[in-house]
């Protein structure tokens, strides 16, 4: 009877244990997100190596939670939602502040926000109007973060003065990220407004 009442304790502690841990996912993504203010005041003064520190914390941080969630099934509907958030809070701002430094031009990060700000719009009014929708994101706009994050962390190694990169490489990722920002927009215009028509037809 004692060993039984041993194992019964062992166990609530294990699935105490458990539950605490499903929770690790959405703390490393708020410590993410915490980190963005951080990274945006040490860009502005000018520490560019400690930018490039905070940058690469948040991309362990990112690939930490995610792997945790997908291999003990820790998935949760808030940690859906605060993920491509912190992502998208992260890259804005760095586009942000590094513009202000003078390291990437006004355009493109206008561009950027201009179609971010788009996306959101266009969810929120095909929500309102039309009803649900596949909000996953296209393979499209998949590669245009890349490129983002590609050029975001070049710009940083170079005024960090860790990799002295060839000349032609950021103005030829500046180019990319431009062109996909432009086409990854417009084809979330074309996807959501040929299901508004499919959907208005089928409602007739």
């Amino acid at each position: 009877m004692a060993s039984m009442r041993r194992w019964v304790s062992r166990a609530k502690r294990s699935m105490s244990t458990h539950a605490t841990l499903r929770h690790l996912p959405n703390a490393l993504t708020i410590l993410r997100m915490l980190l963005v203010p951080l990274l945006a005041l040490r860009v502005l003064q000018h520490d560019y190596t400690a930018a490039l520190c905070i940058t690469f914390i948040a991309a362990i941080t990112d690939a930490l939670d995610g792997l945790l969630a997908r291999r003990f099934g820790w998935q949760s509907r808030l940690g859906g939602i605060l993920d491509p958030l912190a992502d998208k809070l992260m890259l804005i701002v760095s586009f942000v502040v590094l513009t202000m430094v003078g390291a990437i031009p006004l355009w493109l990060t206008l561009l950027v926000v201009g179609r971010d700000l788009l996306i959101v719009v266009g969810a929120v009014t095909y929500h309102y109007w039309v009803g649900p929708f596949d909000a996953s994101p296209s393979m499209l706009s998949k590669i245009t973060t890349v490129f983002q994050i590609l050029l975001v962390l070049l710009i940083l190694l170079q005024l960090a003065q860790v990799w002295p990169a060839p000349d032609a490489l950021k103005p030829g990722l500046i180019v990319a990220t431009a062109l996909l920002s432009i086409a990854s927009g417009l084809h979330y215009v074309v996807r959501w407004g040929g299901q508004a028509r499919r959907t208005f037809k089928q409602r007739r």
